[in-house]
């Protein structure tokens, strides 16, 4: 298999039609991973605002560090303009050395007084500014994670976990360092630059007026360069973004790499990525970067001026050499935080690319509310009925079409048919992952839509095909079915999965921890486990979707003997590859195209001779 272009791999790992979630699901069309944004943000200032609401909050704390500000900046400028009498007093003469020493050391000693007042100011703003920040960033990460929690699972379906991960890291991370640092400097340095300009004006007005006319230059340059790194910043997270999923996905599908031989194909596919990441942030550092150094030299330039003027003013117009002094002072300090915020730019351009990022994801649309007139399933019994169900992921491409059945509790329904045909969705359907077009789902005579979404999903349990345990202990994962079994129902909930033996033989039995998902664990041993998960649910409704497939004949077997216990009190959907698991199912639904071609017990529809007869009697594979 030849190795992806740039454009391709973009479009997959990148989402060259930006963050969705309502694209196809599994089984339709189109389902893939793209969730990235691009391009630059659509409105900078929007952004800006939405993310200082989050400081808005610390109203109180952010007036104490707006006061820390003021005095530290005051406390600065106060001890730099000390230097003019200073200097004046030791420039004049008549005074004896002794007399000039003195004068000196009490100078020194108030100015000294007076900067480390300043820096006693600089470290509360500081020190309490890191604590608003980080409480925001805290904040932020509630808020994504919460998000995340309630979005609907086709925004799983559809977006690399890759992606999603680097929004949780490295966006925030951005607008951690923001917050941290720019936010300060940009906040100190225009209070600096209003205490300095006053100070200017009161010691020379026409050294100010110089000064002034080289502000223009450093807004406008500032401006031309910002734009330029915006843009750059914002491909630079994009490409970042689709480096993250393309490592996430090749990191855990690397036994299928090895076992087809794609590790040259996935080094080739990794270093047009890793390429264009790196072009991208060589643009966006370079504009980030260039910024400091123009308006340092620019700066460099105003100041030779300003020092050279002042010196013809003292010769010429009587100026003091004490005010010349500290004026050369205050212009340094005048385009030092205009320095200062434009190599912060690198970071502030970053952060609100990946700001812009995380409120895409919370902008999108939750799983639907529950109705004021939502019902509880606290009593429901499991009788399931589909009337007449349509459904498509994507508009105008239906995946199942007139689908009509009724289950009640002890009864196992049964879905066979090739891969495609629909078996998975009517599953989905259950748990209303999905929302069907046309028709109607109904437990206990009662709409799907009109229960209250916990409610419903704590009523049918599931056993999907992939695995999937968490960090934490064999008895931890089991009762992550029921938070509120004990250990003796954990306990049985194992034995009915056929899992009791092979937990017992581990290290620590049911106290051993599991890690990586379940990596030191066989495929088949983690599906037992995710069995006993849902053998100590009380759900009265049961899908198994490929449940045993991972395990061997015999182990096979003796969950079925478990299974039967198991289901004689609930309804009961399993999906099946091997048709021998479901010979003993009330009715067999037999699935194509989205559509029940055949129904009935395992020997009716053998003696139908149909497409059921085909597949049982491999007169035709199943796909």
């Amino acid at each position: 298999m030849a190795a992806r272009s740039l454009e391709e791999l973009k479009k997959q790992y990148s989402g060259a039609s930006g963050l969705e979630s309502s694209r196809p699901g599994p089984g339709g069309p189109g389902r893939g991973r793209g969730m990235h944004a691009h391009g630059k943000p659509k409105n900078v200032k929007h952004t800006m605002k939405r993310l200082l609401s989050y400081l808005g909050v610390y109203k109180v704390k952010l007036i104490f560090v707006l006061i820390f500000m003021v005095c530290s900046t005051a406390t600065s400028l106060i001890g730099s303009y000390m230097l003019r009498p200073v200097i004046n007093n030791l420039t004049v003469s008549g005074r004896t050395v002794s007399e000039r020493i003195s004068y000196l050391l009490i100078m020194i000693a108030i100015m000294l007084g007076v900067y480390l007042v300043g820096v006693a100011f600089t470290y509360m703003q500081q020190r309490m500014m890191l604590v608003i920040s980080q409480s925001a960033i805290e904040k932020i990460r509630n808020d994504l994670f919460d998000k995340i929690q309630s979005l609907p699972v086709r925004f799983f379906d559809n977006n690399s976990t890759g992606d999603v991960m680097s929004r949780f890291t490295n966006d925030v991370d951005n607008i951690s360092t923001m917050l941290d640092n720019s936010v300060v400097s940009l906040i100190s340095g225009a209070i600096t630059l209003i205490g300095t300009l006053f100070m200017m004006i009161y010691t020379n007005i026409w050294l100010t007026m110089i000064t002034l006319v080289f502000s223009p230059i450093f807004i406008l340059g500032g401006s031309a360069i910002g734009k330029m790194s915006r843009k750059y910043y914002n491909s630079q997270q994009e490409a970042l973004g689709a480096v993250n999923g393309y490592i996430e996905e090749l990191v855990s599908g690397q036994k299928v790499v090895k076992v087809f031989n794609h590790e040259h194909v996935c080094v080739e596919e990794f270093s047009v990525l890793n390429e264009d990441l790196r072009n991208k942030q060589i643009h966006a550092q370079f504009w980030g970067g260039v910024m400091g150094p123009i308006m340092g030299n620019t700066s460099q330039i105003s100041y030779s001026l300003t020092a050279g003027i002042g010196g013809i003013l003292c010769v010429l117009r009587g100026f003091d050499v004490g005010g010349l002094t500290i004026f050369v002072n205050f212009a340094r300090h005048f385009s030092m935080p205009i320095n200062n915020i434009s190599q912060q730019m690198a970071t502030i351009f970053s952060a609100l690319a990946g700001a812009e990022r995380v409120f895409k994801v919370l902008d999108l649309d939750e799983e639907p509310a529950d109705s004021e007139k939502a019902v509880s399933g606290d009593n429901i019994k499991g009788y399931v009925v589909l009337d007449n169900v349509t459904f498509g992921y994507n508009p105008g491409k239906t995946i199942l079409k007139n689908i009509s059945l009724y289950a009640k509790p002890g009864q196992k329904i049964a879905f066979v048919g090739s891969t495609g045909a629909g078996k998975t969705t009517i599953t989905n359907l259950l748990n209303r992952f999905y929302d069907i077009q046309e028709g109607s789902i109904t437990i206990d005579g009662i709409n799907i839509r009109d229960y209250k979404m916990d409610d419903l999903r704590r009523n049918i349990a599931m056993v999907l095909q992939d695995t999937h345990l968490f960090t934490g202990t064999v008895m931890e994962n089991i009762r992550y079915g029921r938070l509120d079994a004990t250990d003796e129902e954990v306990i049985a909930a194992a034995k009915t999965a056929s899992a009791h033996s092979f937990i017992m033989r581990l290290s620590d039995g049911y106290n051993t921890m599991i890690e990586g998902d379940g990596a030191n664990l066989s495929q088949g041993q983690r599906q037992l486990l995710n069995i006993a998960r849902a053998a100590i649910s009380k759900a009265p409704i049961l899908v198994l979707d490929e449940a045993t497939s991972s395990v061997d004949t015999r182990t096979e077997r003796h969950i079925e003997h478990g299974m039967d216990r198991l289901m004689k009190e609930r309804t009961t959907f399993v999906i099946a590859h091997r048709l021998s698991t479901v010979r003993n199912a009330n009715a067999i639904m037999v699935l194509e195209h989205g559509e029940i071609i055949e129904r009935g017990d395992h020997d009716d529809l053998l003696a139908q001779k149909g497409r059921y007869y085909e597949l049982y009697t491999g007169k035709k594979e199943l796909d």
